[in-house]
């Protein structure tokens, strides 16, 4: 799959890929559901008919995280499903030939929807353009779908929408799916995903605590947005195509006195040093929330009840 990154490096593309032409989409696909797949099955569809590649075009960070960011209210920031990075990776899993991250800044905030359709999408030589039913886009948001049946007609471009995809009776979205993990509601999540929800990370170096308790655990590199899960939980994990019975813990870890969150994952009858390695982590149950005890003897104490409980949902 062939990443854009930034507007600036859209004529590096089509000098490597003129030939190239594209049916495209847009928006942030979180998670890439069902309701996302949906599209995508739509695109393979217009692909296959008229020789055209796949293109998503998505911004980074999210409009509603820049707007909290700029805003000193980090708090507010919505939860990540998928960071940018395993969004990519997912998006290639699913066959999609050509993605474009799109900055959102000041610059793109600004820009009038008709900016953003000549200046942007008019050089990706998009042939068809696909949206959700609620896509708005350009400063105040003032671009809706009728300016882009407008433009499509004036560019020999094909515009059209696509129906909202239900599951029970409810819109498969984003939002939903982040709601379904806060809730603990993980077999929700799967269905609406079409997949478990997992986080995929590098194992880093930390503090060591676990090993100073006795209780090794890999870190696992976190972005700087933040996950839709808090506590601790019984996940697998898998580890260069080995499913592995764990515990994991995501939190700040208040009894040390921690402020950024850390996923800490203890593996079950395991002791192999991992570092640099990518763990990908199944939540599958939450056990409990993250507290502050007294000491550390007293969190030694709880871990080991979860390692316990664990064990014996594993059995």
């Amino acid at each position: 799959m062939y990443l854009i990154r930034g507007i600036n490096n859209i004529d590096l593309f089509r000098t490597r890929h003129s030939e190239v032409s594209t049916v495209a989409t847009i928006g942030n696909f979180d998670g890439l559901h069902l309701g996302h797949q949906q599209i995508l099955k739509t695109m393979q569809k217009e692909a296959d008919f008229h020789g055209l590649w796949k293109l998503i075009v998505f911004t980074e960070p999210h409009a509603q995280e820049f707007f909290a960011e700029a805003a000193g209210l980090d708090a507010s920031k919505p939860p990540r499903i998928l960071p940018w990075q395993e969004k990519v990776r997912k998006m290639k899993e699913l066959g999609v030939e050509l993605a474009f991250f799109l900055k959102f800044n000041n610059q793109l905030r600004s820009m009038t929807p008709r900016n953003f359709l000549d200046k942007v999408l008019l050089r990706l030589n998009i042939k068809k353009l696909i949206l959700g039913d609620d896509f708005r886009f350009g400063a105040n948001r003032e671009g809706d779908f009728n300016l882009l049946k407008k433009w499509g007609s004036e560019n020999s471009i094909e515009v059209s929408n696509t129906e909202t995809f239900k599951m029970e009776g409810e819109r498969v979205s984003s939002t939903r799916i982040r709601k379904a993990l806060t809730n603990n509601d993980f077999e929700l999540a799967t269905k609406l995903l079409g997949r478990p929800f997992t986080y995929a990370g590098k194992v880093v170096y930390g503090q060591q605590l676990g090993a100073q308790l006795g209780i090794p655990t890999a870190n696992l590199w976190l972005p700087k947005n933040k996950l839709p899960i808090s506590g601790v939980y019984i996940v697998k994990a898998l580890l260069d195509k080995k499913v592995l019975n764990g515990i994991a813990n995501m939190g700040i870890r208040p009894t040390i006195g921690g402020e950024l969150p850390v996923l800490e994952v203890h593996l079950l009858d395991f002791s192999q040093s991992i570092y640099g390695q990518t763990l990908t982590v199944e939540f599958l149950k939450k056990v409990r929330d993250e507290k502050k005890f007294e000491n550390t003897t007293a969190l030694k104490e709880q871990i080991f009840k979860d390692i316990t409980t664990a064990k014996n949902y594993f059995v």
